[in-house]
């Protein structure tokens, strides 16, 4: 269940189908007028903005275009996706078919979570009843020529798949690996047509933005990061769960509605984001600040934050593709550096060099899990120096005997 601390829950506002609606008595250029008016962002945590994506889809000349939602919630911390698939199915259906009128496509495909198995069923029951109401399929609402339908595609159970060319890459049934770009999904997706991937959140947004309206959305949030967000709160608070806030909410004020106070640190975005440290919990959780896909995760004063950025190290030494060098190897050898300041082998010397390979993993790697897998680390690192440098040997070379 979504619980939200600044009154009625946004997506419960949402009149059935009025956003739907709405889209099929307006030109399809008007459509993503009323999107880019609203400056949402993608939700899924790269925040580009929905309107400019949807746009370059729509202006592709193609016969054949998808609309792709990503369901594929893997980052550590994060289970939002799973709960407003959950409570809102339709409100994401909506979504996905109005994407569908505004780009001019004809199918959607959910790529859902392997590990969200058990939904498939709820999801295609509910995906089966806006069949029998003239929500999906042919003519849809009455609308002559608008055909939109939409199929669920398991996922491959790896996290890279979150990427979204890789995941478009699972789809056509290969190895989830990343693709280069350009081109990009946008004129060349899902066996070669072109595709809007928007996570599932953005396309309840867009929903309720045909719905309401771009300054009902705008009401709330921050000149850059409008509208609100949903957040899955996990770790060392008194109230885990999910929750709606406007984007711009402090990090402080985060924590005092889920009862994290006296927090130590607090990971926004997940293992791919920044740790931040209680001197900074006034910094705002928005696109202009501290971005996040939702994941925020607390840790009390009795948290080893060597031993958290070990653990997130140690998930993406596995969730690598190994396409990539600078990934392949690169998560490898963090890991490494966090093992040895763990044993107190580390030299300052070497801790350098772990900075120098962050940063050409950042501007090297093929995909976002290369350019932000040693986020963490490196956060840990900058904010904790006190508690992990002592292990840390201040010699050019290790001590022998």
């Amino acid at each position: 269940m979504i619980t939200s601390t600044v009154g009625p829950l946004t997506f419960s506002q949402i009149e059935p189908e009025a956003g739907l609606k709405a889209a099929l008595a307006m030109p399809r250029a008007d459509i993503i007028a009323e999107i880019n008016k609203s400056s949402v962002k993608g939700r899924g945590g790269a925040g580009f903005p929905l309107g400019m994506k949807w746009n370059f889809a729509a202006a592709e000349q193609s016969a054949e275009k998808f609309v792709i939602c990503n369901a594929d919630e893997g980052e550590p911390g994060t289970f939002k996706d799973r709960v407003i698939l959950t409570e809102f199915p339709d409100l994401v259906f909506e979504g996905m078919t109005i994407a569908g009128r505004a780009i001019g496509a004809k199918n959607g495909i959910v790529y859902l979570r392997a590990e969200y198995t058990y939904l498939r069923r709820q999801l295609e029951d509910t995906l089966a009843k806006r069949r029998e109401q003239g929500l999906l399929g042919k003519n849809v609402l009455g609308r002559d020529g608008f055909d939109f339908d939409i199929r669920i595609q398991m996922g491959a159970g790896a996290y890279v798949c979150g990427e979204e060319t890789a995941l478009i890459e699972s789809l056509e049934g290969f190895r989830g690996e990343p693709r280069n770009r350009p081109p990009f999904p946008v004129n060349t997706g899902y066996l070669g047509r072109p595709s809007t991937v928007n996570n599932v959140e953005t396309l309840a947004d867009a929903a309720c933005i045909l719905a309401k309206g771009a300054d009902w959305f705008k009401s709330k949030g921050t000149e850059k990061s409008t509208g609100t967000k949903i957040f899955s709160v996990s770790g060392d608070c008194e109230k885990p769960g999910v929750y709606e806030f406007p984007l711009g909410i402090s990090i402080a004020e985060l924590l005092a509605a889920v009862g994290g106070a006296g927090a130590k640190a607090v990971q926004v975005g997940g293992a791919s984001g920044i740790c931040v440290p209680a001197a900074q919990f006034s910094r705002k959780i928005a696109f202009e600040d501290v971005p996040t896909g939702g994941s925020i995760i607390v840790f009390a004063p009795g948290r080893d934050m060597l031993q958290v950025a070990h653990n997130f190290l140690d998930f993406f030494v596995d969730e690598s593709c190994g396409q990539c060098t600078p990934c392949r190897g690169g998560n490898a050898k963090m890991l490494e550096g966090a093992e040895k300041l763990r044993e107190g082998t580390l030299t300052l010397a070497a801790l350098d060099e772990l900075k120098e390979l962050a940063e050409t993993m950042r501007i090297a790697s093929k995909c976002g899990l290369g350019q932000t897998s040693s986020n963490a680390f490196m956060s840990i690192i900058e904010n904790f120096g006190d508690e992990i440098m002592a292990r840390a040997l201040t010699q050019s070379e290790p001590a022998r005997n």
